[in-house]
């Protein structure tokens, strides 16, 4: 076996049904006594009913968190932290809520609690990406890793199926690149390995039956190891171009992430044959790029950035922001193949691989 280093993060895990339950008496373990509600607007009532759960200890609620954390709603966040003397964040639903968060905990340094409504993972890593001036730019740092997340698999059940199909596909797409990444290893692997076949096993039955708990139970499980995966390993070209993408031509971000990852592994591919023989494993087919395509289609999901919104002209644009500031990847990056790569997630064909 070869040389390998694996840093597990720090983070308290709270994993079951029921478990928001148990929110008063973590916090009181951050010591947070003046705590801050965070979610986006459609879950502003859903946000409401944790502030009321958290009594005396629920002193504000924000919710205007939106996708790509822009850097003018942090700053409106921030003036209510400072106003009501904020000792805590809650942080209630998807990635744009949690990272939200994230950049609070950037700027002050407090507690995060996280109850993750989505399959997207940003809870369990301490990676930041915030927008500015249409640009997204992303950093590590154990300032804005969460100290505690409970999961509730009961707040999941409601999740509409198609956003379940892309949300399941943005965490797998974090177990993905962690197989290929520069500092992957055996450990992560196994995780990596596992959360793909939970997440892939639970997501068609979900299109089938939305409520079903077990289903529910297994997609949120396999989730958390793909955020884990995420946490503590590195990404490559896929989650670069969906940074791309998203930060500059402003497509959703799990929508992103659901039409890039079959053409992002099939251009690695080549490059990463046991990557290949884990995921055929994982998911049970010979062609997975092919497999995770045909799930984001038979869900109802979007396969093409045409589809997003994406203006073809800006093709080109997206290839030179990458190149100019490229993430780790196995395969070398070109102008000309990554292009036909972009062509291929707007057109929506389907890989072979």
């Amino acid at each position: 076996m070869e040389n390998f280093t694996y840093t597990g993060l720090p983070a308290r895990v709270v994993f079951g049904h029921g478990t928001i339950n148990q929110i008063k008496h973590e916090l009181d373990a951050l010591s947070v006594e003046r705590a801050l509600v965070l979610s986006t607007p459609p879950q502003a009532d859903q946000s409401q009913g944790i502030l009321e759960e958290l009594g005396p200890k629920g002193v504000g609620l924000f919710t205007e968190a939106t996708m790509h954390t822009p850097v003018d709603v942090t700053e409106r966040a921030m003036a209510q932290v400072e106003a009501l003397g904020i000792d805590g964040i809650v942080s209630f639903g998807g990635g744009s809520t949690i990272g939200l968060g994230k950049a609070i905990a950037l700027r002050t340094d407090l507690p995060q609690l996280v109850i993750p409504t989505t399959y997207a993972g940003s809870e369990m890593t301490s990676i930041i990406g915030q927008t500015e001036d249409g640009l997204k730019t992303t950093q590590k740092t154990m300032k804005v890793l969460p100290e505690t997340v409970i999961y509730d698999v009961d707040f999941t059940l409601t999740l509409p199926p198609v956003m379940s199909i892309t949300s399941g596909l943005n965490a797998i797409a974090h177990a993905v690149e962690a197989l290929y990444a520069e500092n992957a290893n055996p450990v992560l692997s196994l995780m990596a390995e596992e959360g793909i076949g939970a997440l892939v096993r639970a997501l068609p039955t979900i299109t089938k039956s939305p409520d079903d708990p077990d289903a529910r139970s297994e997609a949120l499980y396999g989730a958390w190891l793909c955020a884990v995966c995420l946490g503590s390993s590195g990404v490559a070209l896929h989650h670069k171009l969906c940074h791309v993408l998203g930060g500059s031509f402003d497509l959703p971000h799990a929508e992103t992430h659901t039409v890039v990852l079959p053409h992002a592994l099939a251009y690695n591919a080549p490059e990463v044959p046991e990557t290949m023989d884990r995921l055929r494993r994982a998911m049970n087919t010979e062609t997975p790029a092919a497999a995770l395509f045909d799930i984001a289609k038979s869900g109802g999901a979007p396969t093409s950035l045409d589809e997003l919104g994406m203006p073809h002209e800006g093709l080109a644009q997206a290839v030179e922001i990458t190149l100019n500031n490229p993430y780790f990847n196995p395969r070398p990056l070109e102008a000309n193949t990554l292009l036909n790569l972009l062509e291929n997630a707007f057109s929506g064909y389907r890989p072979t691989c």
